[in-house]
């Protein structure tokens, strides 16, 4: 009597990413820390030329780890802003990544401690490298590598930077602008993206209101008007787009 043959219907299937792992996201993350280390070593520089000690810039790098919360906090902190303005402040910059999060394959990482620093990990770059159907699949050596990969490379820039910071000359002047130059440019990549100019009128008018209005907060107000004239465009447009719907069906015959 010969043996049943294995049911390998009912057999779960292997992830494509098995055996793959820590190695393939190294391949996926590596042209993105290529990338990064300009900004990295600006951003060092930039921190040593604020006045701060050098081992402040790895020190944000490793546990801030935010992109551009970074950058901000550096000019926070340089102008001793109060503590509630920090919080609010990387509050509404950092708010994106709760969308992100619905999306991102966390499912993929297993063990608390992993899941806590991929969720910590969650940058901008992170979410790109991963926004892609086959992440589903992923291993959590591949998506951790992802991240800790990123990390590492950014850490590691910016305390370069820092240490090159240490050997420019208090001489030279204008690096402590790097801070608006960096967000004019990301405006200006925002704009190319969604070629809104109202928006981008709102934003500057909300700056303008919010510099008469709380000098001392100017950023803080003027983010918190932006957010709420985004929400009421929102609300209104769908309001509009609600009776829109209600007059034509009321105009059908």
């Amino acid at each position: 009597m010969s043996a049943p043959a294995p049911d390998t219907a009912s057999a779960p299937p292997l992830a494509p990413d098995a055996g793959d792992g820590a190695a393939a996201g190294w391949r996926t993350v590596m042209p993105a820390c290529i990338a990064v280390i300009p900004l990295g070593l600006a951003f060092g520089v930039l921190v040593v030329q604020s006045g701060l000690d050098w081992w402040w810039a790895p020190a944000f790098a490793a546990f801030v780890f935010a992109g551009s919360l970074e950058f901000l906090l550096v000019g926070l902190i340089t102008a001793a802003a109060p503590l509630a303005q920090i919080a609010v402040s990387s509050l509404l910059v950092n708010f994106r990544h709760v969308f992100y999060a619905l999306t991102f394959p966390l499912h993929r990482v297993h063990g608390l401690g992993w899941k806590a620093y991929s969720t910590f990990a969650l940058t901008d770059e992170a979410y790109a490298l991963t926004a892609t159907p086959d992440a589903a699949n992923w291993s959590r050596a591949r998506i951790i590598a992802i991240q800790a990969g990123f990390h590492a490379a950014w850490v590691a820039s910016v305390a370069l930077g820092a240490g090159l910071g240490t050997l420019i000359p208090p001489e030279v002047q204008g690096l402590d602008f790097a801070v608006t130059a960096l967000f004019v440019v990301l405006g200006m990549d925002a704009y190319r993206v969604r070629r809104s100019v109202p928006v981008a009128l709102v934003a500057i008018a909300c700056a303008v209101a919010a510099a008469f209005l709380a000098p001392d907060d100017m950023l803080l107000v003027a983010m918190a008007l932006f957010v709420a004239a985004l929400i009421g465009s929102y609300l209104g447009g769908r309001r509009r787009r609600r009776t829109a719907s209600a007059s034509a069906r009321e105009d059908r015959p």
